[in-house]
């Protein structure tokens, strides 16, 4: 391993702690606002008021319930996706990177504004038909799939470039044909010994997933809907401090998730080789 030298070593721990006073001085702040109350000094009165503040279990639990079908949605269809793209036909490879980074070149404000006109569409002219009722289920205020496939749209730049990380760094073509030689089905190749050596990969599409669903706000704002992003913006007006508190503990609930999800990820089964032994 190289060694850092006593040049470059200090501008290193220099830039960490730039790092790290950008993103912890507003969080500190944010804290600060939220437990400093004029005339009164500390007091957690802000977080107290959190769960009896109508509208915050619905909306978190909503947010979080899109999240794992959007990162459930991302995988299934991204996973094969990337890996027939890798060992069948990789000419397609800069065609397929180029339609996974179209939500990037795509104003929200226009993706939202199709959507929606899509939706408006869809009665108008299909009130006959059977398709009528499946506009009207993909906009239930309850679980709105509508929102669950633009969050997939708009999370496929992310979760394409780092699972192409990851089939980069293996050698999928011969962790297949090894796999069918031993008398393995394609599906079962790819199930067992594939997908074990993209676990860094998975995880960090969900992780980028998951971030996203959380912290968007504009779709469902535009579409209706009143995730946690939306109910926290929609509080901020007449209760600025709580809104503060929701966003720190939003921040911290987030953390919390990343954190179990590459706990989840980090765990290994114990091999039959080792079990034999």
């Amino acid at each position: 391993m190289a060694r850092l030298t006593p040049t470059t070593a200090p501008w290193r721990v220099l830039v960490l702690a730039v790092a790290a006073l950008y993103f912890l001085v507003p969080l500190a702040a944010s804290v600060v606002f939220t437990v400093d109350v004029p005339g009164q000094g500390f007091t957690l009165d802000a977080y107290a008021r959190i769960l009896d503040t109508e509208g915050f279990l619905p909306s978190l639990l909503l947010s979080l319930e899109l999240a794992a079908a959007t990162v459930a949605v991302v995988l299934l269809l991204m996973v094969p996706a990337t890996v027939a793209l890798r060992l069948s036909a990789p000419k397609l490879r800069p065609v397929v990177e180029v339609v996974c980074s179209l939500p990037l070149v795509v104003p929200p404000i226009a993706f939202v504004a199709s959507i929606g006109t899509v939706l408006k569409w869809g009665p108008e002219h299909l009130s006959r038909t059977p398709l009528f009722q499946t506009f009207v289920a993909v906009q239930n205020p309850g679980f709105p799939v509508v929102l669950v496939l633009a969050y997939a749209v708009m999370a496929l730049p992310f979760a394409y470039r780092a699972l192409d990380a990851g089939l980069r760094a293996v050698d999928v073509r011969t962790l297949v044909e090894a796999a069918r030689s031993c008398g393995a089905s394609m599906p079962y190749a790819l199930l067992r010994a594939v997908l074990p050596n993209l676990r860094g990969a998975l995880l960090n599409a969900s992780f980028l997933t998951l971030a996203l669903v959380l912290g968007e706000f504009t779709t469902a704002q535009l579409l209706g809907f009143r995730p946690f992003a939306v109910w926290i913006v929609n509080i901020s007006g007449s209760q600025a401090q709580m809104s503060v508190a929701v966003s720190v503990m939003s921040l911290l609930v987030t953390w919390l998730l990343l954190l179990l999800l590459a706990g989840f990820g980090g765990r290994r089964t114990p091999s039959t080789t080792t079990d034999r032994k």
